[in-house]
């Protein structure tokens, strides 16, 4: 089979330089937020962050991994959406995972003296 007869879905140069920019942009304005510590609410800084991560992974599998609704009968849609359904499962266990821990791991103060005080 030669490149002529190849029915993939490539990109042109104008699409790859789009998804480029917008992967580009998605990654320096997270980057942003964080390193510039633009944000006072940390919950909302961590929201838009998963955000713009998940936009830019639609980014990459558009424009870079050429994923379609059309190509192979939707089949390569719908194994993307159970990769992305495990993924927002994996990553918003972790969050809660650590956010427990933080919370939960360390006694208080108060709690650490009264164990010491016990006879």
């Amino acid at each position: 089979m030669s490149a002529d007869t190849h029915e993939g879905g490539h990109g042109s140069l104008k699409s790859y330089l789009i998804g480029f920019v917008l992967s580009v942009v998605l990654t320096a304005v997270p980057f942003w937020i964080v390193m510039g510590d633009v944000m006072d609410n940390k919950t909302l800084a961590v929201v838009l962050i998963f955000v713009l991560g998940g936009m830019q992974m639609l980014v990459h599998i558009h424009y870079f991994l050429h994923v379609t609704i059309k190509a192979e009968a939707g089949w390569q849609v719908m194994s993307m959406g159970l990769t992305i359904l495990l993924l927002v499962i994996v990553l918003s266990g972790s969050i809660w995972v650590m956010f427990n821990l933080e919370e939960n791991m360390m006694p208080a103060h108060e709690q650490i003296e009264r164990v010491r005080n016990l006879p």
